[in-house]
């Protein structure tokens, strides 16, 4: 009798523990994927960012500033940009600009007292400046070799991309083929562009020049507005369809339903453990549309220098690792090892590496794939006496 009767309650006990297996499978899958989708956001933002302590943000000069009685506004839309700039009188802050249309980059610096592009684009030289990008720096410290005041009270730094000089503009930081920091006049205050992604770091900042370098350029006024461009900021026309312009009407009532029912068949037939906790969650963006927004608005404005630099500094960093000469080598200290390593003309892997600037489309696929192919042949040559049979 009483074998019986236990057997339904076995079963019962099992089935129960399986639909809670299920359910606990669910919600830690959820929470997996929100945890990757916060990470990329989080990496997404992290270069350039005022909030941000990793060696790639700008948190420690934005305490600087604050420090010398600065107030320092980070907008991260164009709306709260265009009302912390509307009292006048501002020092704006600009990093990509990549979601920027012309008409609007125009607008924006217009409204501000002194400008400052920390990681210009071509485009962004050519409309404020009339400048065009002239590849990498070589390297190596860098003398002010201009009358302006603020650099020469800073000293020496290492330029990363370096710009031509146009007339009428102070040029300063001459390395390679180009000036670091190029310095224009207007009748509110003044535009300055450099290549801060290392100067104004935090991993950076200590080094060199750079603090004072960034105080001088970034403390002029009482306020900085340091304005992260987001991707529905411009006015770009003709943009591709987004996904869910694309998904049919029917498609997420389906998902709602779906969602809907696995939660009853949860509750219903799942063990409980007790009452639930609300947690508030932030909202997160997909890593791939944001990687494919960028590519768009890269692709649509046709900046192939930019794009051509951000690959080469992938490959520098990486050549670096591979040949054992750590993170503070200079570009032609790694394109000269990687010729030796090679047994190639080293102004051929110069070429590759540092000097050749792609004019369009073609020529930058076409640098990438030399970026490639040499990377690869780095890697074959170093691993053999790495591994020896």
């Amino acid at each position: 009798m009483t074998s019986t009767t236990d057997a339904p309650a076995s079963a019962t006990r099992r089935r129960a523990g399986a639909w809670a297996l299920i359910a606990a499978a669910i919600l830690a899958i959820g929470a997996g994927s929100a945890a990757m989708l916060a990470a990329g956001e989080w990496t997404e933002r992290d270069a350039l960012d005022p909030a941000s302590v990793g060696p790639t943000g700008t948190r420690a000069l934005a305490e600087v500033l604050r420090g010398q009685g600065v107030e320092v506004t980070v907008a991260r839309d164009r709306t709260t940009a265009e009302r912390a700039l509307a009292a006048g009188g501002a020092t704006l802050v600009i990093t990509d600009t990549a979601p920027l249309d012309d008409a609007t980059l125009r607008d924006i610096a217009g409204a501000a007292a002194d400008v400052v592009l920390v990681d210009p684009r071509s485009r962004d030289l050519r409309l404020l400046l009339g400048a065009q990008s002239a590849g990498i720096g070589d390297g190596a410290d860098a003398e002010p070799g201009c009358a302006l005041p603020d650099a020469e009270r800073s000293g020496t730094i290492v330029p990363g991309a370096v710009f031509t000089a146009p007339s009428g503009v102070t040029a300063c930081y001459p390395s390679g083929d180009g000036y670091g920091l190029l310095l224009a006049e207007t009748d509110a205050g003044r535009i300055v562009a450099l290549d801060a992604r290392e100067l104004f770091s935090n991993a950076g900042l200590a080094e060199d020049g750079n603090a004072a370098l960034a105080a001088h350029l970034l403390g002029r006024n009482d306020e900085v507005v340091w304005y992260l461009p987001a991707l529905g900021d411009g006015a770009l026309p003709d943009t591709a369809p987004s996904l869910g312009e694309l998904t049919p009407d029917w498609v997420t009532p389906a998902i709602v339903v779906l969602l809907a029912s696995a939660s009853a068949a949860m509750l219903w037939r799942g063990r409980r453990f007790g009452p639930l906790v609300a947690e508030t969650l932030p909202v997160t963006v997909r890593a791939s549309e944001t990687t494919e927004g960028r590519a768009r608005l890269y692709a649509r404005a046709r900046d192939a220098v930019h794009a051509a630099d951000q690959l080469r500094m992938g490959t520098l960093d990486r050549l670096a690792r591979t040949l054992g000469l750590g993170p503070a080598a200079a570009a032609p200290e790694i394109a000269d090892a990687a010729a030796a390593r090679l047994g190639i003309d080293r102004a051929r892997v110069r070429g590759i590496l540092m000097d050749d600037l792609p004019a369009d489309d073609g020529e930058l696929v076409a640098l990438a794939d030399a970026l490639e192919n040499l990377e690869t042949a780095v890697r074959d040559a170093v691993r053999p006496e790495r591994n020896p049979q």
